[in-house]
């Protein structure tokens, strides 16, 4: 029986093989059918890292504006407000959650 199924053996050894990798290519962690949901992912991602630049730009621009050669007194006097909670009695303030 053995000597009838050996001529067959490395053809059904490639077959399982090659089903393997086939099986791992479609459902695997990095397989064809997840690659929507890393599409998504990575748009997320992408928006996340815009919305972080945008945000690291506008510190950038008011650490600038706090430096010594170039101080503005607006922005100071914002700053020193919030943090100290200083205002002037003609000024109407509105606190809001950070």
């Amino acid at each position: 029986m053995l000597a009838a199924i050996r001529p067959y053996l490395p053809t059904a050894a490639l077959f399982g093989l090659i089903l393997y990798f086939v099986f791992h290519g479609l459902t695997g962690e990095l397989g064809w059918m997840l690659s929507r949901q890393r599409q998504l992912q990575q748009a997320q991602l992408h928006e996340k890292l815009k919305r972080t630049r945008q945000e690291r730009m506008d510190l950038e621009a008011r650490a600038r504006l706090l430096r010594d050669a170039s101080l503005s007194k607006d922005l100071l006097e914002e700053r020193a407000r919030s943090v100290l909670g200083f205002a002037d009695p003609k000024d109407y303030v509105v606190r809001l959650q950070p």
